[in-house]
């Protein structure tokens, strides 16, 4: 009976059952492609990870599922998978091979031990979301201390300001409404000044009600707060997230350019690996 050994991380923390989980088919050569998203569906995770072998001159090819679907690019996938491989291969950067292009993430370590990773992400495209006022009665909020808009890095995020921390953490949203809204998978609500932010994502579409930490959504929230003037270019914010469902999370990200034209989006966190298994799939 064929046997698939996966490894579940726990990503954006340093702390075991803290963060976002992440299962990792560290070799799904032999996987058969409609076993794929089953098994996504099984683990139940905001996201699992498959990996083969390179295509485009990185260390791996990775494929990304939510239990509801395949998306080409995710933050907490990346990074953890960096985690997952970087150990064992003994690299400095590893490079990931993504629906969105090869993604580098830069690995530090404490002796033999990775304890952070930075990943450089695609600058995202930006446009004004056009459906914002059915979004704002979804989540039931009056508005959007910043433009409603809509970042797409290989995964579509839209974007509501609000007022403070207390008023992101109350939200109580209508994930059916969210869910049915048009050209987006990523709903964040996110409140802060300077370098300290909060934020919550929800992506009912995507089958995660309630995300504990969105590192694909964590760059274009930077990239939003520069190009609003709310932070300099090239400053590191730390975004919190995740303690609304009992999975606190801690995500950093810095952009450098200008507020007119983003160079370089970059996603930081930790990561612990935490169980081994397999499945026997006949």
């Amino acid at each position: 009976m064929p046997r698939f050994r996966y490894v579940i991380a726990d990503v954006f923390s340093d702390s075991p059952l803290e963060g976002n989980g992440l299962a990792v088919f560290t070799d799904a050569r032999e996987l058969a492609e409609e076993r794929l998203q089953p098994l996504a569906r099984e683990l139940n995770l905001s996201e699992t990870v498959f990996v083969y072998p390179p295509e485009q001159g990185g260390h791996a090819k990775i494929r990304i599922f939510t239990p509801a679907t395949e998306v080409p690019f995710a933050g907490h996938p990346t990074l953890g998978t960096a985690f997952v491989l970087g150990g064992p291969l003994q690299l400095e950067e590893i490079r990931l091979e993504t629906g969105a292009g090869v993604i580098p993430v830069r690995l530090e370590r404490e002796g033999s031990r990775i304890v952070f990773g930075w990943m450089t992400q695609p600058v995202p495209t930006v446009a004004p979301y056009e459906p914002a006022e059915a979004l704002l009665a979804a989540l039931g909020v009056e508005e959007s201390l910043l433009p409603v808009e809509l970042y797409d890095n290989g995964l579509p995020h839209v974007y509501v300001a609000l007022g403070s921390e207390d008023e992101v953490a109350a939200l109580q949203p209508d994930l059916g409404a969210l869910g049915s809204l048009p050209a987006v998978l990523g709903v964040n609500c996110f409140a802060g000044s300077g370098t300290s932010w909060k934020t919550r994502m929800f992506a009912p579409a995507g089958g995660v009600p309630e995300d504990p930490a969105t590192g694909s959504a964590a760059g274009p929230l930077a990239c939003h707060v520069v190009r609003h003037g709310r932070v300099e270019p090239g400053t590191q914010i730390e975004i919190s997230q995740g303690a609304e469902i009992k999975r606190p999370s801690t995500l950093f990200a810095r952009v450098d350019g200008s507020p007119e034209k983003i160079d370089r989006v970059e996603v930081g966190g930790s990561a612990v690996i935490v169980a081994r298994g397999e499945f026997r799939l006949e």
